[in-house]
């Protein structure tokens, strides 16, 4: 039990160094990865659509 005690102890003076983001730092890498997600799942989608398309044209046809 005093390994755990020490463990929580250790790790609470570990968190009270981290360097933690504020909250404008915060705000901006959220936008950040969700515009970074939108063009992503559209560029994936587009391309998605083009192979598609194309193997509709040429395979089915």
């Amino acid at each position: 039990m005093n390994a755990v005690l020490q463990f929580l102890a250790e790790a609470k003076v570990e968190l009270s160094r981290v360097n933690w983001p504020t909250r404008k730092q915060i705000m901006l890498y959220t936008v950040l990865v969700i515009v970074i997600s939108l063009f992503v799942a559209f560029f994936l989608g587009s391309l998605d659509y083009l192979f598609s398309t194309l193997v509709t044209r040429f395979l089915i046809k």
